[in-house]
């Protein structure tokens, strides 16, 4: 199903926003406060594209899944002209044409509040079994360290299912945005119960910037430069500000 984005809900379009030719379509998944489709404004980083796309004549549909198939979608034949929210790294920038940035998310890790984890560098993490979403980027260090088998990880579908399995002691950490954290043991019903039993850490693995990837072609290319000239027109910690705070209020 697709979500429309770029107006309030019950503007009217202007002629130039309702030509079904002037739409840039986009896959996401369900990661609030940054992107869904019952959140206000349907998210932070959807907010700031949006915002992009009406500041250059243009209107912003997209389309929710799970992460893996959001992304797959880009690879194959499909309506969309990318997908985001997306931490970018060495492989993708090769695989995809990457956005300017759309913003920016604290990335860190929550843990038992009865089992604290103290940390300086990623070489101290590596007798744990970390809980990760699969599919995501995280850090260049921490993927390689992955990829060298110096790091445990224990996947999961999403989110949420690493929180669970981290209240429930099945891993003593997960790999998790800040934002993302405090939205879901604050809002999800399944999670509130949990939250007097997590906590997030204060030291941040990195503040990452966030990105749309594109097709690897020149309708990809097009867009592309659509939004980034889009993207200049627009303040894009403003726009993230007022999406995140319409969340909290909502």
């Amino acid at each position: 199903m697709l979500f429309c984005s770029g107006a309030a809900p019950g503007a009217a379009l202007s002629p130039v926003l309702a030509d079904s030719t002037r739409v840039v379509r986009l896959s996401s998944l369900e990661w609030p406060p940054y992107a869904g489709a019952s959140l206000p404004r349907q998210g932070a980083t959807t907010a700031v594209i949006a915002a992009a796309l009406a500041s250059m004549g243009y209107r912003l549909e997209v389309a929710y899944f799970p992460w893996t198939r959001a992304t797959a979608l880009i690879r194959h034949d499909s309506p969309f002209a990318g997908y985001y929210p997306e931490y970018l790294s060495a492989d993708l920038a090769r695989e995809f044409l990457v956005s300017d940035p759309i913003g920016s998310g604290p990335l860190g890790f929550a843990y038992q509040a009865a089992a604290p984890v103290q940390w300086n560098s990623l070489a101290d993490l590596s007798k744990y079994r970390i809980g990760v979403v699969e599919g995501y980027v995280n850090t260049d260090e921490f993927d390689m360290r992955v990829r060298q088998g110096k790091q445990m990880i224990d996947p999961a579908v999403n989110d949420k299912q690493n929180l669970r399995k981290l209240a429930a002691r099945r891993v003593p950490l997960v790999l998790i945005d800040r934002r993302v954290y405090d939205h879901l043991v604050r809002n999800d019903p399944d999670l509130r119960p949990l939250a007097p039993a997590l906590r997030f850490h204060p030291r941040l693995l990195e503040d990452k910037k966030l990105y749309i990837c594109f097709r690897p072609n020149a309708e990809g290319e097009r867009v592309r430069a659509l939004v980034n000239a889009g993207l200049k027109r627009i303040d894009i910690e403003a726009v993230m500000a007022a999406a995140l705070g319409a969340g909290s209020a909502h």
